[in-house]
């Protein structure tokens, strides 16, 4: 029931009209008092309806915008949306938002949410592989083979997901101004960069962190994967110019990326592929 309401906020589909001739910024509040209204009334189909109308005004949103978004998004399940929209929220509001605080027991709550979703999801395993998926970007992985000089489907998807670690490395914002503006710098090492190392049963990360100027730390760890589900969740945070790809084990977050959306979403399908095959004996 939820799911279906909620396909008007992410789809984007309906039209807006402004009521008797506002002009946009008037339009703006008008539909964020509405939003507010409704989600005081939990009448999560009619919030949804606004902020759908609200997101296709062109005109600067104000931070509550971001915050009732991810309300919206959590009541719908869609828990991915709704933390992407809470950490813009707590990004641009700060401490001194309204809703600060709400916003922060909210992302919590996500959390455990997302943690409760992969124990379930383990537990349906029993040492089984739970789902299959196609190669990442459509490319099959004998094409991958000859693209990486590999033996195996196994070694070409490791060096593949390595290469897309590679190209999205995440790098620290430095301020532009004494303002919120902030650039990334793309030259220089990365401030956090991941490897992954395919083993028998078992998928091997290394984490990279830069801890000050020429130096960093290296930091190891490994999991079986049998029982996983390969279908890995990710998402981002356009603020902040991080995208995450979240534990497949507990569905917290696990490896911080940059911002690079397109990106993200196939190291998410190459690392499933890779969970997955790992999980076949053959």
């Amino acid at each position: 029931m939820k799911t279906r309401w909620m396909g008007v906020v992410v789809g984007g589909l309906l039209l807006t009209q402004l009521a008797y001739g506002l002009p946009p910024e008037h339009e703006t509040r008008r539909l964020m008092l509405a939003v507010q209204q409704a989600v005081e009334n939990q009448k999560w189909g009619e919030a949804g309806e606004y902020l759908n109308r609200l997101q296709t005004l062109e005109t600067k949103k104000p931070d509550d915008y971001a915050f009732y978004r991810g309300r919206v998004m959590y009541e719908a399940g869609h828990l991915n949306e709704a933390m992407a929209a809470l950490d813009g929220y707590v990004t641009q509001a700060g401490s001194e938002g309204e809703h600060y605080t709400q916003a922060l027991e909210l992302i919590t709550t996500i959390e455990q949410s997302r943690k409760k979703q992969g124990t379930a999801s383990q537990s349906k395993g029993n040492g089984e592989p739970v789902a299959t998926i196609e190669p990442a970007s459509g490319d099959s992985v004998k094409d991958l083979q000859r693209l990486y000089l590999a033996d195996t489907p196994l070694e070409a998807l490791e060096r593949h997901a390595n290469s897309l670690l590679s190209q999205n490395a995440w790098r620290a914002g430095s301020d532009k101004r004494a303002g919120n503006d902030k650039i990334v710098r793309t030259d220089g090492e990365p401030d956090v960069q991941y490897r992954v190392i395919a083993k028998s049963g078992e998928l091997q990360v290394q984490e990279t962190r830069k801890v000050a100027e020429g130096r960093s730390e290296v930091v190891s760890n490994g999991f079986p994967v049998y029982g996983l589900n390969p279908l890995l969740d990710w998402d981002c945070v356009p603020v902040e110019r991080t995208c995450f790809i979240y534990d497949p084990r507990d569905g917290s977050r696990w490896i911080k990326l940059g911002g690079q959306e397109t990106t993200t979403e196939e190291l998410a399908r190459t690392l499933g592929d890779l969970i997955r095959r790992l999980q076949s004996p053959s």
